[in-house]
């Protein structure tokens, strides 16, 4: 099951195993959150978009019992997501397909999905230091796609009626806000993070729906750290205790 220079991981508090590795870029905490913030249909169909190793799929399959699928356009990584799920014994739920978002729609189908999520690469390709490792920048860095290209592909994938949820940096939320309208997408829900109280947000999760009439709830800001530098009682939640999602009450 594991190839050389990988580990299996736990993941959280679940009785989950994920397969990791330092030479590709391994889940982070806006994976995490992103999986806990979207609004998850209790049944019916899910997708994540720029899956990596299919940390996404495998947390909200925690909260519900539709199907998912995956999406990854690096080899490497759709495999190690692939046998993520197979260890998991979850291959009858979660499915992961190699290829490119722009056209998946051709493979999968269109209009189909509840929920599309997506933790996309955040920095276009003339901005910042790109990593010599592909892996490494490729996670960060918009070489495969553009932002444009991964809202055009939630539009396509979505239902009438259905959401839309992403986890991105605020410097980039009137492109996304913008580009979420051009493409049918209303947003509807949108909290930031900051990593203290003090400082500035460095991360948003934004969700929206098909075709949905404007109304937006900006959500309470989720605090990172506390004063004395341990993670806030949410966060702790989230990682050590028995919350599946963020504020529960707070669902679209």
């Amino acid at each position: 099951m594991l190839r050389d220079h990988e580990r299996a991981d736990d993941l959280l508090r679940n009785d989950l195993k994920i397969i990791q590795s330092d030479e590709v870029f391994a889940f982070s905490m806006d994976a995490v959150l992103l999986a806990r913030f979207c609004s998850v249909p209790a049944r019916g169909r899910i997708m994540d978009l720029c899956t990596g190793n299919g940390v996404v799929p495998l947390l909200v399959s925690t909260r519900t019992r539709s199907e998912l699928w995956g999406v990854e356009i690096q080899e490497r990584l759709a495999d190690m997501a692939a046998r993520s799920v197979a260890l998991n014994g979850l291959e009858e739920r979660i499915h992961i397909h190699q290829g490119d978002l722009k056209d998946i729609h051709r493979t999968v189908g269109m209009g189909t999905y509840d929920l599309v999520t997506v933790n996309p690469p955040y920095m276009p390709v003339t901005a910042g230091e790109q990593n010599a490792n592909l892996h490494l920048a490729a996670a960060r860095h918009e070489i495969y796609c553009t932002l444009e290209d991964v809202i055009a592909a939630c539009s396509r994938l979505v239902k009438y009626g259905g959401k839309v949820a992403m986890v991105h940096r605020p410097t980039r939320l009137v492109d996304i806000v913008t580009l979420m309208r051009k493409y049918k997408l209303e947003p509807k829900r949108l909290r930031f993070v900051h990593p203290r109280a003090e400082e500035e947000a460095n991360m948003v999760l934004v969700e929206g729906i098909r075709e949905g009439k404007p109304d937006l709830r900006l959500l309470p800001p989720l605090l990172v750290y506390g004063p004395d530098g341990h993670y806030t009682p949410e966060l702790q939640s989230i990682y050590y205790g028995q919350a599946d999602s963020l504020r529960p009450d707070e669902g679209a």
